[in-house]
């Protein structure tokens, strides 16, 4: 969890539910107040010129949405989009930036947070710069590994569906399900139950 939830409702935050699909921000959108998750998962993306979905990043209860943004001048250069029923806890920017101003703790949590997630950034450019798929994979199963604090070949019980790896990737569902059965078959996963290990 980002900001504990108690010190967010004390500085004016307030629930706001969402129903699956539904969109929570839109790109071109002015960011106007912190969004952590309450319950839910939300999909960050953008669709292409063809109407192709790109997943930016999928983010799940204690995580908080687009808060860089707060602190520059950018409108929302992606969608935020429920992908089941979500509560989020929204803190208007204005009550956001004086909690900040006044728990230096928890500006140094958020700066943790936010490397973190240039870290993720930075990876998964190098990972899809990639011509393979296999390298594009590991990249993003390399990521959410480390992040879970998981250790040890195959303890790692990935969450993400093939679609949403592909999403994640750039890459056809389809390359993604032959990748992941040719990954199982070099040991580099374990497929056990449609349910990839790393």
């Amino acid at each position: 969890m980002v900001i504990d939830e108690n010190i967010l409702l004390k500085y004016g935050a307030i629930y706001q539910h969402y129903t699956a699909k539904e969109i929570i921000f839109s790109r071109g959108d002015n960011p106007m107040a912190y969004l952590q998750i309450s319950k839910g998962t939300v999909d960050l993306n953008n669709y292409h010129e063809d109407g192709k979905e790109f997943t930016l990043n999928i983010f799940s209860v204690g995580q908080s949405i687009g808060e860089s943004l707060l602190f520059g001048g950018n409108h929302y250069p992606m969608n935020a989009v429920a992908k089941d029923d979500c509560t989020l806890l929204c803190l208007p920017k204005a009550q956001f930036l004086q909690l900040l101003d006044e728990n230096k703790n928890i500006v140094f949590r958020l700066l943790g947070h936010l490397s973190d997630r240039l870290f993720y950034k930075y990876a998964m450019l190098f990972g899809n710069s990639a011509n393979e798929p296999i390298p594009k994979i590991v990249a993003l199963l390399d990521y959410y590994k480390r992040s879970a604090f998981v250790e040890g070949q195959f303890k790692y019980a990935f969450p993400l569906t093939r679609q949403q790896i592909a999403n994640l990737t750039g890459l056809r569902v389809e390359t993604v399900i032959r990748t992941i059965k040719k990954m199982n078959e070099q040991g580099l996963i374990l497929v056990k139950d449609r349910k990839i290990f790393y």
